[in-house]
């Protein structure tokens, strides 16, 4: 990643002012600040596409470290110092945030690895809750094995593999072999993320070969990982819950691990106590989180001895796993034969439009009967346009326009529009990712939302912290959700978007079926290129 691979016209005016305002304050000669407005423009320009660091050469590295703004680190010690702006550490330059999170959560994990736990009769206890399979190897128990051992367990799988009905088996575990009930809590990153996985716990419990007692000492209630350590009202980056003031739990679950961040995740496990057990569940092939970072990733490629895939999947058979695993393994020419060919799996070639605004004509018939909102809620989600871009032809903004105008749907608020959140509000409760419908509540508008608990809110569009109508939702933030039929969107030109990850998360949040609407040369390019971040975090775990 040389700085003079990136033309300067893709700087960003944030990008441009960072690095002018760090050029002018530097100690730098004539001739090396050009070089170093550069290499500080791009950097900015790389953490805004989720890479960590910016790689140098030692040429750059020079004119870095005399600039008078940059600290040179050999190792992750002196976490503390006063900062300079920038830190140089191998051959990576960071700003000194980035570098602090990364370093912090690498310290933070390499302490909790030491910690470690034995019980007596412990595989008498699993085979209790993972009997024994012939000829098949229970990459279950192996998970709940070692997080029952360890302070720090990563389980992961891609869709149907069992990572909630794991992790259920392994909090009925921990609550049968300690001697006192434990404080649990269970967290995702956004509200969707945790209506489902609540949803999903509350229906693996009922499973469990277990007392009643150690049922009711599971909880059902899923967090958000804002709410859970307390998020200040924006635009304040604090949280009630920090190093000095910790958390109240005994055991921590992350579920969607992959769409966490390196800053996010850092404070979380900055807020637990030293001997909390943090289990992280995911998909690992999936998208990486929006902000900086590849924390899943980078956490299951360095540290395999805390770390199990579950590989049987239990939900998806046939062409919609079958498309996934092409996908996955990046063959190109098979996904779109699959396509091609598949009756659940299937390319999408008539008016996208009028397909669309069809299968949410049941949505506004049950809205106009007035019919129960869990009701309308429920048929509103079960089905769902993806879109990899924003902007431009099959984007989300063209999509959602396009629909609406077919629908004969106007104004800016209007009974069935749906608006995801886009911004956390704790004022209101909302987060960013949660989903709200505006229906007629005694003659006014007013935009309801389901609570991960059940319970449905009511708030005036007036109130509403930033949204958008949400007929379509770009892939990213499709992350943690499931739907009955998915119905993807691709451009009709390739762009730096485009990747195998993306392609993968699209495909595996769908239930039942996938229409794709694309062309064979973007779509097979796509699953050909593979997301590469640039970060510290595995070299500092190795």
């Amino acid at each position: 990643m040389a700085v003079q691979n990136l033309p300067s016209s893709e700087f960003s005016r944030l990008d441009r002012a960072f690095a002018d305002f760090l050029t002018q304050r530097s100690q730098l000669s004539t001739e090396q600040k050009p070089l170093f407005n550069t290499l500080v423009a791009q950097l900015s320009f790389e953490q805004s596409q989720g890479h960590m660091c910016l790689l140098l050469n030692i040429d750059e590295q020079t004119v870095v470290l005399a600039s008078g703004l940059a600290m040179f680190v050999a190792k992750d010690n002196g976490l503390d110092n006063p900062p300079q702006p920038l830190v140089v550490q191998s051959n990576c330059l960071y700003t000194h945030r980035y570098w602090f999170y990364e370093a912090r959560l690498a310290y933070q994990i390499k302490q909790r690895l030491q910690l470690t736990y034995a019980y007596e009769h412990l595989d008498a206890s699993l085979a209790q809750y993972f009997p024994f399979l012939e000829d098949e190897i229970d990459w279950q128990r192996q998970a709940a094995k070692k997080a029952l051992t360890q302070a720090f367990t990563l389980v992961t799988g891609g869709p149907g593999t069992g990572k909630t009905t794991t992790v259920i088996k392994i909090l009925a575990l921990l609550q049968q072999l300690n001697a006192q009930s434990l404080s649990i809590a269970l967290v995702a990153p956004t509200g969707k993320a945790a209506m489902r996985l609540q949803e999903s716990i509350g229906f693996s419990k009922q499973g469990l070969q277990c007392s009643e007692l150690i049922k009711q000492a599971i909880p059902e209630e899923v967090s958000t990982i804002h709410r859970l350590l307390g998020a200040k009202p924006p635009p304040s980056p604090y949280f009630k819950h920090h190093r000095d003031n910790l958390l109240p739990y005994n055991v921590v679950v992350v579920d969607e691990t992959s769409m966490v961040d390196v800053a996010l995740m850092g404070k979380l496990v900055d807020a637990l106590a030293a001997n909390t057990r943090l289990i992280l569940l995911g998909d690992k092939d999936q998208l990486a989180s929006v902000e900086s970072g590849s924390v899943l990733a980078d956490l299951t490629t360095s540290l395999k001895a805390h770390s199990t895939e579950l590989l049987k999947s239990h939900r998806f058979g046939g062409e919609i796993k079958a498309l996934a695993l092409a996908i996955n393994q990046q063959q190109s020419s098979k996904a779109w034969q699959l396509l091609e060919t598949g009756e659940d799996v299937c390319l999408f070639k008539a008016d996208l439009i009028t397909y669309i605004a069809d299968k949410y004509k049941y949505y506004l018939e049950l809205i106009a009967q007035q019919a129960d909102f869990k009701a309308i809620y429920h048929a509103f989600n079960d089905f769902q346009v993806l879109c990899a871009n924003r902007q431009g032809t099959h984007g989300v903004h063209d999509i959602n326009h396009s629909v609406a105008k077919k629908l004969n749907l106007s104004g800016r608020w209007y009974q069935g529009r749906p608006v995801m959140i886009m911004e956390n509000n704790p004022a209101t409760g909302l987060y960013n990712g949660d989903i709200g419908l505006c229906l007629n509540h005694d003659h006014q508008l007013m935009v309801y939302f389901l609570a991960s608990d059940g319970r449905v809110n009511k708030i005036l569009p007036s109130r509403l912290p930033k949204c958008e109508t949400v007929f379509a939702m770009t892939i990213h933030k499709s992350q943690g959700s499931e739907f009955k039929e998915v119905f993807v969107a691709l451009p009709e030109v390739l762009n730096p978007v485009l990747t195998k990850e993306l392609i993968y998360t699209a495909i595996t949040r769908a239930k039942k079926t996938i229409k794709v609407s694309a062309n064979k040369i973007v779509f097979q390019a796509a699953i050909s290129r593979k997301v590469q971040r640039y970060g510290g975090l595995k070299d500092r775990l190795e």
